[in-house]
């Protein structure tokens, strides 16, 4: 790891997400900072019209308010059945932005109902802001089907992997264990890129 990195400031205020990165980063020599360990309390507004972009600004963001080196997702479901809906809009869609995790599941889970075709594609897009504010991206992508109900309990942040069962599992996400979902999971697999990329830096 580049000597000059000791702290990483993973830029999100979601709860669920900063567990998720933190498990595959834990093996790093390095301090894993949220804004709230800086009293950042601003969010970026997502203007992007693709996860890249969003992640790009997430990160640049967190980098311009804090000055340590960050990285942020930006991660969201293509579901098949509901083209053109969700992706970088997943959190906003339906219920909305200011729903709670019970309500946005609810409402999704009754609007699937409906749909005969359960295929959905998680995508995570995270973004890395060095030092000298250049930035580097990485993506990873997990498909497989929506289930009727919720299986399992969630992380706060994120029901959806609750009711998302990958291709190859017989449970959803939330029901695997943490080294299993990593190596699956469209933010594990992301994150496991940029776990490389940083330690290959000298």
């Amino acid at each position: 790891v580049m000597p000059s990195l000791e702290r990483l400031l993973v830029g999100t205020n979601n709860k669920g997400k900063f567990i998720e990165i933190s498990e595959v980063l834990c093996n790093l020599p390095l301090t894993l900072l949220q804004p709230k360990d800086l009293s950042i309390e601003s969010d970026p507004e997502e203007t992007g019209t693709s996860f890249e972009e969003n992640a790009l600004l997430k990160s640049k963001h967190f980098f311009e308010e804090s000055g340590v080196p960050t990285i942020a997702d930006d991660s969201g479901i293509l579901i098949e059945a509901l083209a053109n809906e969700l992706g970088v809009h997943t959190r906003r869609w339906g219920a909305g932005a200011t729903a709670s995790d019970e309500e946005w599941i609810e409402h999704f889970l009754e609007r699937m109902s409906t749909e005969d075709n359960k295929r959905a594609h998680f995508v995570c897009c995270l973004a890395f802001t060095d030092a000298d504010g250049k930035s580097v991206t990485f993506e990873g992508r997990c498909s497989g089907i929506i289930t009727p109900t919720l299986e399992a309990e969630y992380l706060p942040g994120l029901p959806i992997s609750a009711c998302f069962k990958p291709d190859g599992c017989s449970s959803v996400f939330s029901n695997l264990t943490i080294e299993e979902k990593n190596a699956k999971s469209h933010r594990g697999l992301a994150t496991h890129q940029f776990f490389k990329y940083i330690s290959n830096l000298d």
